[in-house]
């Protein structure tokens, strides 16, 4: 004879609310877990050498928003082939919010240059704010007879490729940079790259080069001790590093603008939630005195904006140089 347990419809039911309450409870923790991200130090990756204003400002960056994020923000370069490495180190990282990447306009140089590269900046990378910008300045050797940007346009039209300037290499925010204002000039220079722009400084003072567009914060203290003469910023108002030079628009070419900026992504898919609290801390971070004080150290101003803000300057500006690369037939490669 085969006996059955009968089990209590109150023993059934109160189990089936048990189940339910620890289902209930898992979801819950979840749900807990995601909303306490940062719970754990973030990676944020710069994709250079370490000692230049990419890995200056970041530090600075990194320990504020640390700070307000409750978390340490660890630095690491990652540099080698034009930022390439560390940029692609962070494309295929993991979309979680811990490892993100402190990115200047040298990636959109590259990404413009043609060459194949790993990633693809739109749509493997996630914008989360821009951090700040900065102009270039039009440079020249002292023996250089131009002493204004007008000068220097009319010398250069009037002897075409007689002007030889110098950059940190081919492809670079220098080169392109230069060959922008050529274009827009009307005039024909004569590129000289180097390996870094440091090499290029010393032929400028040497009287080897006759000019060059490096970042106003790099050579400050050349134009200031004489080593070489400034003919304009590239910004769209004068800076303060340099208050008696003019831009490039009031000295000759009106509504040229060029400048150098610096900002914050992460992988592509990075959870919205994250974005929002990276983006916002972000903003908060630029309005410290501190953090203004260091940007203006290094000849920038704090661009607070939106992740969709900085989308389309990145866009853009990968457009933007594209287009001078195919128009001005430049090879890059």
């Amino acid at each position: 004879m085969l006996f059955f347990n009968r089990v209590p419809c109150r023993t059934v039911l109160a189990t089936a609310a048990i189940a339910a309450a620890a289902a209930l409870l898992s979801v819950s923790g979840n749900v807990g877990a995601q909303a306490a991200w940062p719970s754990h130090a973030i990676k944020l990756v710069v994709p250079f050498a370490p000692g230049g204003s990419n890995d200056i400002i970041a530090r600075v960056l990194a320990e504020k928003l640390g700070t307000r994020l409750g978390q340490s923000i660890v630095v690491e370069n990652k540099g080698g082939a034009g930022g390439t490495i560390g940029t692609d180190f962070v494309a295929k990282s993991s979309p979680d919010g811990y490892t993100l990447l402190f990115v200047s306009t040298s990636i959109t140089t590259n990404a413009a240059s043609g060459k194949a590269l790993p990633y693809d900046l739109l749509k493997d990378l996630q914008p989360v704010g821009e951090v700040a910008a900065g102009p270039f300045v039009v440079v020249v050797a002292n023996d250089f007879k131009a002493t204004t940007l007008r000068e220097f346009i009319a010398i250069a039209r009037a002897k075409p490729n007689s002007i030889s300037y110098g950059t940190a290499g081919i492809g670079g925010i220098n080169h392109l940079g230069t060959e922008l204002l050529a274009s827009e000039a009307k005039i024909q220079l004569v590129h000289v790259p180097y390996k870094g722009i440091g090499p290029a400084f010393t032929d400028l003072m040497g009287g080897r080069l006759q000019m060059s567009l490096p970042s106003l914060a790099s050579v400050t203290q050349y134009l200031n001790t004489g080593k070489m003469r400034g003919l304009a910023v590239t910004g769209a108002q004068r800076s303060a590093l340099a208050p008696d030079l003019p831009t490039v628009s009031e000295a000759g070419l009106p509504g040229f603008q060029l400048e150098v900026w610096w900002g914050l992504v992460g992988p592509a898919r990075l959870p919205a939630p994250v974005v929002k609290r990276l983006n916002e801390e972000l903003n908060a971070v630029l309005a410290l005195p501190e953090m203004r004080e260091v940007l203006a150290r290094e000849g920038a101003t704090p661009r607070p904006s939106t992740p969709e803000e900085f989308g389309k300057l990145i866009g853009s500006d990968l457009a933007r140089w594209a287009k001078l690369i195919k128009d001005a037939h430049i090879q890059v490669e």
